[in-house]
């Protein structure tokens, strides 16, 4: 039910935004008849290529090069969003304009040009930075826990699938292996699709190398694309997939739990006294969770540095704003008590377009001590 109710759901979203698009904004625009006919053309072939992401990423496979442009209706869908917004404030600051109806036309033509460039624009730094491959934030954590500090290496939310192929994971790898950190924690959306459309990439991460090894939690995504099958193809891998568990790792617990939306989808379900069962209270912990929120859902469970995931930094300014309202996080280190931290990952991949805006895509190596 949950794979045919998500992608349903973003159609019936960007339909709505489409439609509000051609009413609010192409019938209002200060241009030739002519082009605004073409813009509507532009809306529904826009449009039609938010089908054709949605096919391609839940249904069909599609050559490299068509997915490539449908996954960018996803993104100038952000933009007409945005445009809507920005326009109605336009419209109604016109409206208010104390000029002579020749002067607030000229201003109207001005304004609506200036609009257009500035989408324009938009689009390129968006496109230009998503194809900047991750970078690397170098992060110190001193909580005074260790006998000796250790180097993790954090990546979340590959969203492997579509444009986020076999090349970009093996990229990621060699980046990590670079590092040689003590261990590699996957805070979850790892991968976008049905795992068997994609295992030779999930395969590449096999490959990295660390001290302790690679640690891995879901994230929301997983469940969308058949969790079960995910799961039981990574439990015969020997990257350790923590389901509500723990592990000892050096003088510390490295702790996982499922992600909050499994209290939604009715199974994997965060636990986290399951998680933190055996553990005695003077022991350090380490927790991978996907959304910064579960910190909310811990109880009396005081883990020292939490890792995660989810908001993507915002990918694509102002949408942080929005993330904010959901998550108490955006991105980077925060304190939450004493000897006690979370650190959310922007993301090294993206979901729908290639782009990002004040959000650039992250490998995080943290000595934490």
């Amino acid at each position: 039910m949950i794979r045919i109710l998500f992608p349903s759901l973003l159609l019936l979203l960007f339909g709505a935004i489409h439609y509000l698009a051609y009413r609010r904004i192409v019938l209002r625009l200060h241009v030739a008849s002519a082009a605004k006919r073409v813009m509507g053309w532009l809306l529904i072939l826009n449009f039609l290529g938010v089908l054709g992401y949605v096919a391609g990423r839940y249904l069909i496979d599609l050559p490299s090069w068509i997915y490539f442009l449908c996954s960018l209706s996803i993104g100038v869908s952000f933009l007409i969003f945005l445009g809507i917004l920005l326009y109605e404030i336009l419209h109604l600051l016109h409206r208010m304009t104390p000029f002579r109806r020749e002067k607030r036309e000229f201003l109207k033509r001005s304004v609506d040009r200036a609009f257009m460039g500035l989408g324009a624009g938009y689009l390129g730094v968006g496109l230009f930075d998503g194809e900047t491959r991750p970078r690397i934030f170098r992060v110190r954590v001193d909580q005074g826990l260790l006998r000796k500090p250790v180097r993790i290496a954090q990546i979340s939310d590959l969203h492997i699938g579509g444009l986020i192929d076999r090349d970009f994971v093996r990229d990621i790898v060699e980046k990590i292996n670079a590092e040689e950190v003590d261990l590699v924690a996957i805070t979850g959306d790892l991968i976008d699709t049905r795992i068997e459309r994609n295992r030779d990439a999930v395969e590449e991460l096999l490959k990295l190398r660390s001290r302790y090894g690679t640690f891995y939690v879901v994230g929301n995504h997983e469940y969308f694309h058949g969790i079960e099958e995910i799961l039981a193809y990574l439990r015969t891998t020997p990257i350790h997939v923590l389901e509500n568990g723990s592990l000892a790792v050096q003088d510390f617990r490295i702790v996982g739990l499922y992600d909050l939306f499994g209290k939604r989808f009715g199974a994997f379900a965060p636990d986290p006294d399951r998680a933190f069962a055996g553990i005695p209270a003077e022991t350090p912990t380490l927790l991978l969770m996907h959304q910064p929120r579960g910190i909310y859902d811990l109880g009396r469970h005081r883990p020292n540095l939490i890792l995660s995931g989810h908001t993507h930094g915002g990918q694509l300014w102002p949408f942080g704003e929005a993330v904010r309202l959901v998550q108490p996080y955006l991105k980077g280190l925060h304190p939450l008590g004493d000897r006690q931290a979370i650190y959310v990952n922007r993301g090294v991949g993206f979901w729908g377009p290639p782009m990002r805006i004040g959000a650039q895509a992250e490998i995080t190596i943290l000595e934490w001590s």
